[in-house]
């Protein structure tokens, strides 16, 4: 994901912090001065957060090693504001195998939070009070709370929350795939309509949360819709044979002129005939930003890119353009590149 920083790496998955993480702990912060709590009352509650991410870190992490069992790789896993991103390079095709993969994010949840309440039993011998005030002492307590709570919230039946993946796997092993995503996203969308609807006469927070599932819900229908209408077709039917490419030891300003002369926005740096990288317009604005036009492109490409063989078929591919960390994906014969597979590509050849 862009404007994201890898921060470590778990079981072999790189772990990304989202730019825009660095904006909830500066409101913490400021949150916690404004209410009188004094630096060091504001800095515990960022660590508490901070707590709280190792936590959907682990939650994540759960879907990932899960996934892996049945043979399905997780990209990376990005912090934001809002939660945890785990991105696996599809999603299981048996139905049972999603609902194992959905349920092991909240089964983490559950065991964090029964460790929290039988470590505080063995110590002090009482339970610790469940509560989510921010004001409450028992920082054990209210630990196992919002786990307790990520539980419930994560299991809401709405996309794009591991409920209603759980709901449409369920749904899947009675009726057809796409029906099933079908019912699952209109209930989805169904709640994200109350959310919205009590956000506005009480939590401005609901209406955000309605926005989230709404998107995320039609999303997923979306994608699952595309993908029954591609079943079958070829990719050398939809990639686009008319593309531009560059050569590693071009310079900057060579490669600019392939940008204003083309609507193409990525292009695949080639040496004899075989893709080396990628070298997107993000990455080449921004380094003709800093002025040295004469910088080869090999300085500015991305090396980490998907491809696809041209033998595949589209459905496939298409899951894998849209996890891919660049918004093309090369087609190659015989490890040769022969053409390009954007959205673009697949829109035009369907309209």
């Amino acid at each position: 994901m862009r404007l994201s920083w890898r921060v470590t790496m778990v079981a072999g998955i790189p772990i990304y912090l989202h730019s825009t993480f660095a904006v909830l702990v500066v409101f913490l912060l400021i949150s916690g001065l404004s209410q009188g709590r004094g630096i060091l009352g504001a800095i515990s509650s960022v660590l508490f957060v901070l707590a709280i991410f190792a936590t959907i870190v682990l939650h994540e992490l759960g879907h990932a090693l899960t996934a892996r069992r049945f043979g399905i790789k997780t990209r990376d896993i990005t912090l934001l504001p809002i939660g945890g991103l785990a991105r696996l390079e599809r999603m299981p095709d048996v139905p049972r195998q999603e609902l194992w993969v959905a349920l092991a994010g909240p089964a983490v949840n559950i065991v964090l939070a029964v460790i929290c309440v039988l470590g505080y039993i063995a110590v002090t011998g009482d339970p610790p009070e469940l509560t989510l005030d921010p004001a409450a002492t028992n920082v054990v307590g209210r630990f196992a709370a919002v786990n307790i709570a990520l539980v419930f919230f994560n299991l809401v039946p709405a996309f794009p929350m591991d409920g209603g993946r759980a709901l449409r796997a369920l749904m899947a092993e009675r009726i057809d795939y796409l029906r099933a995503t079908t019912i699952a996203a209109r209930i989805g969308q169904g709640l994200a309509l109350v959310f919205g609807l009590l956000g506005l006469f009480s939590n401005p927070w609901l209406v955000f949360i309605a926005l989230f599932v709404w998107m995320g819900a039609s999303s997923e229908l979306s994608m699952v819709s595309m993908r029954g209408v591609f079943v079958g077709v070829p990719i050398s039917r939809v990639m686009s044979r008319d593309f531009r490419s560059v050569s590693a030891d071009d310079s900057l300003q060579e490669a600019v002129v392939c940008l204003l002369e083309d609507a193409q926005r990525d292009f695949p740096v080639v040496d004899a005939g075989r893709i080396v990288g990628i070298l997107t317009r993000d990455r080449l604005v921004a380094a003709l930003s800093d002025g040295d036009h004469a910088r080869p492109v090999h300085d500015v490409m991305t090396i980490e890119f998907e491809t696809v063989d041209v033998l595949e078929r589209l459905d496939a591919a298409l899951v894998q353009l849209q996890n891919a960390p660049s918004n093309v994906l090369p087609v190659l014969r015989e490890g040769r590149l022969v053409g390009l597979l954007t959205l673009d590509s697949i829109s035009d050849s369907f309209a």
